[in-house]
């Protein structure tokens, strides 16, 4: 018992030293979307070959949130987030507005394909031939005429891509800061 008790001490001492001397030029930089830095958390990946390495866990963190909520768009989380890195975006956007906008795609128009509510209006309604297309553009779009336009956070976003949320008091903007915030 007391071997057992020795063991333990020495063993977490050994684990920490082990970390410790892990390389740290892997570490992924923040992502900025606004005001809201975010850091995707460097994950130490146990591998009986070749010891520690260290990945990006934010695909993963995408993935776990769009199954918690049963999403379609699930077998896309790498997608999302290599096409946020694309386009230099918060990993956690377009994820963000596909809940506020529909729920995660389970309330979309009909073969659609179209998540995030975008060029949807009245009776017009804009369909992507794949999930993957609407990605893409949704994405390029934000970049090109949001984020390099200045608008930078969900409530300045909220005033071009969904202006009568403005009117009601920016519901939009606060739910999308939620979603994001419930990436992190």
């Amino acid at each position: 018992m007391a071997a057992f008790f020795l063991g333990i001490p020495v063993t977490m001492g050994l684990a920490f030293s082990t970390l410790a001397g892990l390389p740290r030029s892997n570490i992924v930089a923040p992502q900025v979307l606004g005001s809201t830095a975010v850091m995707a958390a460097p994950v130490a990946v146990a591998s009986l070959e070749s010891g520690f390495t260290v990945s990006d866990a934010r695909s993963l963190i995408v993935k776990k949130y769009l199954r918690r909520y049963g999403s379609p768009l699930e077998p896309f989380a790498q997608y999302l987030v290599d096409t946020a890195d694309k386009y230099n975006l918060d990993y956690r956007l377009l994820p963000a507005i596909a809940q506020q906008e529909s729920n995660l795609c389970k309330k979309i128009p009909e073969d659609s394909h179209n998540c995030w509510g975008f060029g949807i209006y009245g009776n017009k309604v804009t369909r992507f031939d794949s999930y993957a297309q609407a990605i893409d553009t949704v994405a390029r779009t934000l970049k090109k005429k949001y984020i390099d336009q200045g608008l930078d956070t969900p409530e300045e976003m909220m005033a071009k891509y969904t202006p009568p949320s403005v009117e009601k008091g920016g519901p939009w903007a606060k739910a999308v800061n939620q979603f994001l915030a419930d990436l992190e």
